[in-house]
């Protein structure tokens, strides 16, 4: 019987392995995962009665391979939808905290009422801002996301809205990400329609707005449901936990070595962040390790502390964005309570900081939590419960260049059997993870089938 091993047991991992079961039933999988548990950093804390993520806590409706993963998994009952909410969800500056506009798309204002009314720009920077329409359009090449936006939508729009909205997806500086690889839609926007207002506009009418709760979706149990779902299906999948894979050779297939002996596969779906893949792949396929060992990570951190509704302050929508360069520790907060239904015991607050880049202890990373709405409330009050969550390979960072590294990486799929996936290629999302988990799950039964090594 032919034989899959899957390296990695996060949602790429997963999405492999799923996949490949549900095209080739009788095929043998193992799926070896270097931790003790399974999802990677989606994760959720479920204890008395709160429902706490400790790493990304919603999917985007208009990216469907999620969705139709949670579907296949007969989850859809069990999807929730942000709670409506105008404003969405405030900007701090550092200086006040303001709405941030409605019908925002990704991070463009879709809406021209709403940015003329936005206190978060000075009369000039809308005036700037709305040359976005007849400003002629540029090269459809690759350029650093801040000289991007700043040539679109000037330099107001992006300190002031687009820079902690990007900041807060992919942490680290964001105007060194490079536009093709992190927001190739609004690329796609610029060529299509010749301004990224008019393209937001137009988006818009097709996908809803957050304030309306139309954007986003989770589980009623969190995210870690989706994880759970999966290795309910998978009961027939040899998973070793606590197995990291050490080595990597070519032998009459593939010849897989962990700290506690060796398998033989012929077919691997490598779905491990870019170091470790490049470290696997170094003598196999040295100018794709190189490219992956050159893609950067940045250590990420959540942050969960439930409170005592009664000495919260008003919070306003989900939550708040803190500008960089303004003296917060913290990219933003989340009022998890305010953002999803039922996340928190009646009449108790569930308040959620993200930070990226700080190198931190769990006891440190609660103090500047707590310094941080101390700042923005006048007094925080001693929360009642904390959870902390860190990630060391945090999110890669597709700094310009991006799309280069990752064709070059992507070489060693030339290997035969050899399959890549996971967050540093082509998204970071869930969404994209299960693309493109899915991708080589089904391309190594492909591969296999073509080999005529029996699935049967």
């Amino acid at each position: 019987m032919a034989h899959l091993a899957v390296v990695g047991g996060g949602m790429a991992g997963l999405s492999a392995a799923f996949y490949a079961r549900e095209a080739a039933p009788h095929l043998r999988i193992t799926l070896l995962e270097a931790e003790p548990r399974l999802g990677g950093k989606v994760l959720t804390a479920l204890e008395d009665g709160f429902v706490v993520e400790g790493g990304p806590d919603a999917v985007v409706r208009y990216k469907p391979w999620a969705l139709s993963l949670m579907r296949a998994l007969g989850l859809e009952g069990e999807w929730v939808g942000t709670l409506p909410a105008r404003p969405s969800a405030l900007i701090h500056d550092g200086r006040a905290a303001r709405p941030i506009p409605e019908g925002l798309q990704m991070v463009v204002p879709g809406n021209l009422w709403a940015l003329a009314r936005s206190p978060l720009l000075s009369p000039l920077g809308k005036a700037r801002a709305l040359l976005d329409l007849v400003w002629p359009k540029g090269s459809p090449g690759d350029e650093a996301f801040g000289d991007f936006i700043k040539r679109r939508l000037g330099r107001q729009v992006w300190e002031r809205l687009v820079a902690p909205l990007s900041g807060g997806i992919y942490g680290g500086d964001p105007a060194e990400l490079s536009t093709l690889a992190a927001f190739p839609q609004l690329k796609a926007l610029e060529q299509e329609h010749g301004s990224l207002i008019r393209g937001a506009m137009v988006q818009r009418r097709l996908r809803g707005s957050r304030e309306a709760g139309q954007l986003f979706v989770s589980l009623r149990s969190g995210l870690g449901g989706l994880v759970r779902a999966l290795e309910a299906r998978l009961a027939g999948v040899e998973v070793r936990l606590g197995a990291p894979v050490v080595g990597l050779e070519q032998a009459g297939g593939w010849q897989l070595y962990t700290p506690e002996g060796s398998l033989q596969a012929d077919a691997v779906v490598l779905a491990v962040p870019a170091g470790p893949a490049a470290r696997l792949l170094e003598k196999l396929a040295p100018e794709a390790a190189h490219a992956l060992q050159s893609i950067p990570y940045g250590t990420s951190a959540t942050v969960s502390l439930a409170f005592d509704k009664n000495h919260l302050p008003p919070r306003i929508g989900h939550g708040i964005l803190l500008a960089a360069g303004q003296g917060f520790a913290a990219r933003g907060f989340t009022w998890a309570d305010q953002k999803w239904p039922e996340r928190a015991p009646e009449g108790l607050g569930l308040v959620r900081a993200y930070f990226s880049g700080l190198e931190a202890t769990p006891d440190e990373l609660v103090a500047a939590a707590l310094r941080d709405l101390e700042r923005l409330w006048g007094r925080a009050p001693k929360p009642l419960r904390t959870w902390v969550f860190r990630w060391p390979l945090g999110l890669p960072r597709y700094t310009v260049g991006h799309l280069e590294r990752v064709h070059q990486a992507l070489g060693a799929e030339a290997l035969p059997g050899l399959f890549l996936a996971g967050a540093a290629y082509w998204g970071v999302g869930l969404p994209e993870v299960v693309r493109m988990g899915q991708a080589a799950g089904q391309g190594a039964v492909r591969f296999l089938l073509g080999e005529r090594v029996g699935l049967t």
